[in-house]
């Protein structure tokens, strides 16, 4: 009997790192009740990373396998949860969309998709403790799973590029007089 494919939500904010669409976040935290009641365990990542590595996860739009937008450069378990780093593809006209709203806040979610290997319910706190998770994408979306899932900080290109021509340094004599 085959599962059918679960998605999280991202619960602290996702970043968008300037220039060539790349972007890092935390894509599931471990610990954390979602909105259906699953907490994912440290772990639970481990041996699906091992097997597909980055390369293997594919990157959506709102979980459409119609829409890949660009690719996972790393994925790893944290202490904290499942960090990703990604760029999307600009030779996509979705991907293209997405790094804007990214960088003016119209998106701001990661949600993955897996299938459940190993569970333990907990009767005391009402969850599915998930111990292992076969995870096969990782989506931007809307409305995370989690609440909370929000960008924070997002740096567009430009700006990127404008705040580095301009070095702050002290100076020691503000009138220029020598």
């Amino acid at each position: 009997m085959t599962q059918p494919l679960a998605r999280r939500g991202l619960e602290k904010p996702l970043h968008a790192i300037p220039g060539q669409g790349v972007f890092s976040g935390y894509a599931s935290l471990f610990g954390k009740r979602d909105g259906q009641g699953d907490i994912v365990m440290p772990g639970a990542f481990t041996d699906s990373l091992r097997m597909r590595g980055a390369a293997g996860v594919r990157m959506l739009f709102q979980h459409n396998p119609a829409e890949p937008v660009g690719t996972w450069l790393e994925i790893r378990e944290t202490a904290k949860g499942l960090y990703v780093l990604g760029r999307l593809d600009a030779n996509v006209q979705r991907g293209r969309e997405l790094l804007s709203l990214l960088n003016t806040g119209g998106i701001d979610g990661l949600s993955i998709g897996f299938r459940t290997v190993a569970a333990k319910t907990d009767r005391i706190v009402k969850a599915r403790r998930l111990l292992s998770i076969d995870l096969w994408e990782i989506s931007l979306v809307t409305f995370p799973m989690l609440e909370g899932a929000r960008v924070s900080h997002v740096k567009s290109a430009a700006r990127a590029l404008a705040d580095s021509l301009f070095v702050k340094s002290p100076n020691p004599n503000p009138d220029g007089v020598t």
